[in-house]
């Protein structure tokens, strides 16, 4: 399950970087994409099984493309990721400990389903049309907000809408509420920007997206995984999802942009 969550979520963040323009490195001692976004999540680095002779020079190297192309950037370290001691070695070399996502897994067959919301509509994202909505609903509570949701938008325009991508908008008696992507990769289907709007939340809204999508991908995908806020922990717990492990997050931002 471990790795599960981390290869699902590396692979989103590398095809999305690729797609955004970004510097890929995967040599078998780094994995990253640099440089094509704006968002600091998504300048990722997202594996490393380094020696201790190549760390700080490795952090160094990141660092200088973050400057390089004026981004703000992450580390995503997990649990797989060597040497024991990166988080100090990032701290150290000018990075900030950014907080931790709950690592989450369950087994899709035996999702709970959530309570039932009356006049919610599921539908996936099929067309521009669609993912204009889809942008304009993920940009009034996620993140970033706006200029969030404009990047990932664009970046799901040049990856198309065909599996391994899978986009969803709940409605609420007709009008656009919530939304999530599912990511079909690393055996899983990985559950990724749930978010309600802020007016209806905590009506089991994003709990009932999330489920549906899921239940879709139970098809070709056993497993559903993923990176929780610790906001959502509970809400996963209740649909049956089990905390594997934690990826705590280092981020750095040019002077001047936070």
């Amino acid at each position: 399950m471990m790795r599960a969550i981390e290869e699902n979520a590396a692979e989103l963040l590398m095809a999305m970087g690729a797609a955004g323009g970004g510097v890929q490195r995967d040599d078998g001692t780094v994995r990253w994409t640099i440089g094509g976004s704006p968002i600091d999540y998504h300048n990722a680095v997202v594996a490393a099984d380094l020696p201790a002779a190549e760390v700080d020079r490795t952090i160094a190297t990141s660092l200088e493309l973050m400057q390089q192309y004026a981004v703000p950037g992450c580390w995503h370290v997990g649990p797989s990721m060597r040497p024991t001691d990166l988080g100090d070695r990032l701290v150290s070399a000018g990075f900030t400990h950014g907080g931790s996502e709950p690592g989450m897994a369950v087994k899709v067959a035996d999702l709970r389903p959530p309570a039932v919301v009356p006049g919610l509509h599921v539908s996936r994202v099929d067309s521009e049309d669609d993912l204009a909505v889809w942008e304009t609903t993920l940009g009034r509570g996620f993140g970033e907000g706006v200029k969030e949701a404009r990047w990932v938008a664009e970046t799901y325009r040049r990856l198309g809408f065909a599996d391994p991508w899978r986009h969803y908008l709940g409605r609420l008696d007709g009008e656009p509420v919530a939304t999530t992507t599912i990511y079909l990769g690393a055996g899983a289907a990985g559950v990724y920007f749930v978010m309600t709007v802020p007016e209806v939340r905590r009506r089991g809204i994003g709990a009932a997206i999330t489920y549906a999508a899921l239940r879709e991908a139970e098809a070709v995908a056993e497993y559903g995984v993923l990176g929780s806020s610790p906001a959502g922990r509970s809400v996963y717990a209740g649909l049956g999802f089990r905390e594997y492990c934690t990826i705590d997050l280092y981020e750095w931002a040019p002077t001047g942009t936070g």
